[in-house]
């Protein structure tokens, strides 16, 4: 993401508020990595961006409360349960009926997630519907690889990614750092992808989907997942300077996931497995060259 002005002195920060895949999980081996599904927010100076709505997202409205702008982005990968679950839990922000909730969707071939949003959240599944909350839902569509400039003159780049129905990977720069969000994907072969390589090169922090173990992904083959092992590979060649994995399958404990991490540490120094509330803030630095740009852009709606 790029802005202009003061911002550009503040640094680039993302916070993890909930990093586990397809279902929520608890228990005391759960505690060290969390049990929320996904939710990062991720701050552009003082511009606030949400990614994903899965149960994570109401930890963040809990702990933000009256400091949350009267405009929150909420940038989804796509609309499975795990990743949408929680948008009406993003308390108090949806109980304000001065702020607007937006919602953006690249994987519906430009609509927006309004009817499917509409259709989860609604009797006999839900006993509201997303118009009966004091806040105002607005939903944006767009197709992945087109870029979304918003009213601030913020820019966020996305891509496209292998995944059941689809998925959307974003890209933040700002203050002269940059970082991407790549969850729900499965890996090509060969690999790494070019078109995602691409989009990675150089960034200074990947956020990569490494819900399965090597053992576990033959068995897994087609659900739209990766390992942490394909993560370092397009880090490396995309010339990265860190690696977070998330999207962390429910049944893999903190002691199985520590010996992940230590495992992964060996072959990419600085990488690490996300864990709920872990913070990681880049200091903005001097002015570089303006950042690639897709060639399509799609305006955000005021």
């Amino acid at each position: 993401m790029t802005t202009r002005g003061p911002l550009m002195e503040a640094g680039l920060t993302l916070r993890f508020w909930g990093v586990r895949g397809s279902t929520c999980t608890s228990g005391p081996e759960f505690v060290e990595f969390g049990g929320h599904t996904p939710c990062v927010e991720v701050r552009c100076g003082e511009r606030l961006f949400v990614i994903d709505a899965g149960t994570g997202i109401n930890a963040f409205g809990a702990h933000h409360r009256e400091r949350l702008p009267q405009r929150i982005d909420v940038l989804l990968s796509h609309l499975h349960l795990d990743h949408v679950g929680g948008l009406p839990f993003m308390k108090p922000a949806v109980l304000d009926p001065s702020r607007e909730v937006h919602t953006w969707c690249g994987n519906l071939d430009g609509a927006s997630a309004a009817e499917p949003l509409d259709r989860l959240f609604s009797p006999p599944l839900f006993p509201l519907t997303l118009d009966a909350f004091p806040a105002r839902f607005i939903h944006h569509g767009f197709r992945a690889g087109e870029s979304l400039t918003f009213p601030d003159g913020a820019v966020v780049d996305t891509v496209p990614l292998q995944h059941p129905q689809g998925a959307t990977g974003y890209r933040f720069h700002h203050g002269g750092r940059s970082a991407c969000y790549i969850s729900d994907l499965e890996h090509s072969e060969p690999w790494p992808d070019p078109a995602l390589l691409d989009f990675v090169r150089g960034a200074d922090l990947v956020i990569y989907d490494g819900m399965f173990t090597q053992g576990e992904y033959p068995a897994c083959r087609g659900w739209g997942h990766s390992t942490w092992q394909k993560g370092v590979e397009l880090c490396r060649a995309g010339q990265v300077g860190r690696l977070a994995i998330v999207h962390l399958y429910p049944q893999h404990t903190d002691a199985l996931l520590r010996e992940l991490e230590a495992q992964m540490q060996a072959d990419m120094p600085g990488a690490f497995v996300a864990r709920e509330r872990q913070e990681i803030t880049f200091a903005a630095v001097a002015a570089a060259a303006s950042p690639r740009r897709r060639a399509a852009r799609i305006a955000a709606v005021a």
